[in-house]
């Protein structure tokens, strides 16, 4: 990691001793506070008032336990969390993630970054994150509804659409939103819209909100290959994952004339030279719920399978790296440059390493932080509940408009802010001291609460 201001050193510090063994907590959280010495060094009110010890403490933990039956008719338990990071700019906002890894230290990563990814939305939403050690894959239709309703049997005391609204991520898609809302109106015996995103078109749900996080990624990208004169035409592109994210930027980069080489799962990756099926892509991941493995059968020769391995060994000119924490490494990092990678964009929440992101920047590779890059999914989200509260539906074309429009800002701020700053086309330090400065601002109005 790199060093950081000598005056931030004690919050480090404190961090590390009272969030003992979280490390992907630690790795965030420092990441940022790399980039905040430029910022107390021009504006020194921030360092007053603990202000950046109080942003880096969650507002509130909630860890629970869930209790439920499978379809042995034998009694699970798994562990339940809800990290209310801050409200400084409204409501807490940000996803459930229903996977093994899950943890406590995993959770208030996500809560952390979510508050700058928030921020630099421009719209009026905090941050927090949840979700549980449940692994849905291989479970009923049925185990995974009574999971989600025991889930929400202790998660509906502390949500509300002016307090903390949910949504999906890792392993929590529309059928699991549908079985939380479903046990959240029966519960609070009300029908209130905003206390969920990604929810269904039939009940209150937004249009492109499944889209969201992959275009916005992608919308990132082109805007970012636009300040060197390029953009996604004719370029070999590798998307990582295989879930809601990467399919959809995959579909995105399609459309800007990209060529998506490749993808994954967590069995392996698949290559087509001639570009991704990626109406096969969806039949196989949407519909089946099937793995990987099984798109070269479907899809006759011109393609193969690859278990495990490295997805990062495959020469393209755009990588987005769009499956989960640190996946992407150093090692895999110089593979990338060495084969003529020219953009990085991260639609996963910090899927690239330190020595990845150190690797990226120092060999001029452009860089989309996730933070700013994948913010595409809980702006749209926002824009869900702002319909909910207006009880009105738009059409996909303005929503997606809007996401555009959005997704344009944050990249124009972050660059902004990196120039401001005096790190030209730096687009971490861009992000972390844009999102920073309006939450910092936010709270100092709000006096020490």
């Amino acid at each position: 990691m790199n060093s950081i201001d000598e005056k931030l050193q004690p919050i480090l510090s404190t961090v590390l001793h009272r969030n003992a063994g979280e490390k992907e907590f630690h790795q965030a959280v420092h990441e940022v506070l790399e980039s905040l010495g430029r910022v107390i060094s021009k504006r020194p009110e921030f360092a007053d008032d603990a202000l950046i010890e109080r942003i880096c403490e969650p507002e509130r933990q909630i860890i629970f336990r869930v209790p439920w039956v499978d379809d042995r008719s034998e009694v699970q338990i798994n562990r339940g969390f809800r990290v209310q990071f801050n409200s400084a700019l409204g409501p807490y906002k940000g996803g459930l993630r229903f996977h093994p890894s899950v943890n406590v230290g995993i959770i208030k990563f996500l809560g952390f970054e979510q508050t700058f990814k928030n921020a630099l939305t421009g719209l009026p939403i905090g941050g927090g994150k949840g979700g549980s050690d449940f692994n849905p894959k291989g479970r009923s239709d049925g185990e995974i509804m009574r999971f989600c309703q025991s889930f929400m049997m202790e998660m509906h005391r502390h949500i509300g659409e002016y307090t903390d609204v949910p949504a999906g991520d890792i392993g929590v898609g529309g059928r699991e939103i549908g079985f939380l809302f479903g046990m959240y109106k029966r519960l609070t015996n009300r029908y209130e819209a905003g206390v969920l995103t990604g929810k269904g078109l039939s009940y209150g749900g937004s249009r492109a909100r499944t889209e969201a996080t992959g275009y916005g990624t992608t919308y990132f990208v082109q805007r970012m290959l636009g300040t060197r004169d390029m953009s996604f035409e004719g370029k070999r592109c590798v998307v990582s994952g295989s879930g809601n994210v990467a399919i959809y930027a995959i579909e995105k980069i399609l459309s800007f004339g990209g060529l998506v080489v490749a993808c994954s799962d967590s069995d392996g990756y698949v290559v087509d030279d001639a570009g991704i099926d990626l109406d096969l892509l969806k039949e196989i991941k949407e519909v089946r719920r099937g793995r990987l493995s099984d798109y070269p059968r479907l899809k006759g020769k011109g393609s193969h399978h690859i278990q495990g391995g490295s997805i990062w060994e495959l020469p393209c000119a755009v990588a987005i790296p769009s499956a989960t924490q640190n996946e992407l490494t150093g090692n895999d990092a110089k593979i990338l440059v060495t084969n003529g990678v020219v953009a990085v964009g991260e639609g996963a929440n910090m899927p690239c390493t330190p020595d990845a992101v150190r690797i990226f920047q120092k060999a001029g590779v452009l860089f989309a932080p996730g933070k700013a890059a994948n913010a595409g999914g809980v702006a749209t989200s926002a824009l869900e509940m702002q319909q909910n509260a207006s009880r009105d539906s738009w059409s996909f074309e303005k929503t997606e408009s809007r996401l555009a429009t959005i997704m344009h800002n944050i990249h124009d701020a972050c660059a902004e802010t990196a120039e401001e700053y005096g790190a030209p086309g730096d687009y971490v330090l861009g992000a972390n001291i844009a999102g920073f400065v309006r939450v910092a601002e936010a709270m100092r109005a709000l006096g020490v609460i």
